[in-house]
């Protein structure tokens, strides 16, 4: 599952290194060597004319420091490509290197996105003992977004409840989700966004898991509930199918474990006779 390493730590201020680790986006994808992924080295930066001050703290992979920037040309230097994050899923990318790229995408986006002030338009400043940019006007902080999303496999009996979503870029069958509302607890979003992506009651809400997600900037929340009461009725505006999948169905096909919805399902799917 993607998920940031355990030898990674993060920083607030920018450190002097001899060879940083640098995630340089364009558009959301990420600067990698052609023939096997590497991250850009001196050589392929430096032709990009960067503006170092545009480079922000992502922290220490081990001992090395890392850093995340974007650039405004889409001309890659030669022998170099820009990737999207999901392609970099099935290839041949260090496991550790993918779940720092997927923090450094979220913080390279951030910086980008604020330069100036959301409030008045001022000039932002870069505020070194935290992760904030803050208005040289009027003092507005902005810190970088995350956006909160349930996930729940509702459960009855030996079956469980999964969709097909419109906007589902695999186009397979996973758990419910959604974002949160502005001043909404998990739990209330998950029993609101059932009943209306499929007009179920839920009850005994448990905990599974959470993942961050870089697609931009989610964080997503995984529970299973219990079935309560019902008809399927699904949103069509968002549900194109839901259905139940109990042992003598068909389920959808395994996937590797890079998201925490595929671990959520194959954590309830029926033993392989």
């Amino acid at each position: 599952m993607l998920h940031t390493p355990p030898t990674f730590t993060p920083l607030m201020a920018a450190q002097a290194h001899p060879d940083p680790l640098t995630f340089l986006f364009h558009h959301g994808r990420l600067l990698v060597r052609e023939a096997d992924l590497a991250l850009p080295d001196a050589a392929a930066l430096s032709a990009l004319d960067l503006d170092p001050a545009l480079l922000q703290p992502v922290g220490l992979l081990g001992e090395r420091y890392c850093q995340a920037g974007w650039s405004e040309r889409e001309e890659a230097p030669p022998g170099y490509a820009w990737r999207g994050l999901r392609s970099l899923f099935f290839g041949d990318m260090d496991e550790a290197l993918m779940g720092v790229a997927g923090r450094a995408a979220q913080i390279a986006e951030w910086a980008r996105t604020h330069r100036y002030c959301g409030a008045c338009a001022h000039p932002m400043e870069r505020l070194w003992h935290e992760r904030s940019f803050k208005c040289t006007h009027c003092g507005h902080l902005a810190y970088p977004r995350i956006s909160p999303a349930m996930m729940v496999l509702i459960k009855n009996g030996d079956k469980v409840l999964l969709a097909l979503h419109h906007a589902s870029a695999a186009k397979r069958f996973t758990p419910l989700a959604g974002f949160l509302e502005a001043g909404e607890s998990i739990e209330e979003a998950i029993h609101r966004e059932v009943y209306e992506e499929v007009g179920l009651r839920v009850t005994n809400l448990r905990y599974f898991a959470s993942q961050s997600w870089p697609f931009p900037h989610s964080l997503m929340i995984a529970f299973t509930a219990d079935y309560a009461g019902g008809e399927i009725r699904i949103d069509t505006s968002e549900i194109a199918e839901a259905r139940w999948f109990g042992p003598e169905d068909e389920w959808p096909e395994r996937v590797p474990h890079i998201s925490v919805s595929s671990v959520l399902v194959d954590a309830h799917r029926p033993p392989e006779p």
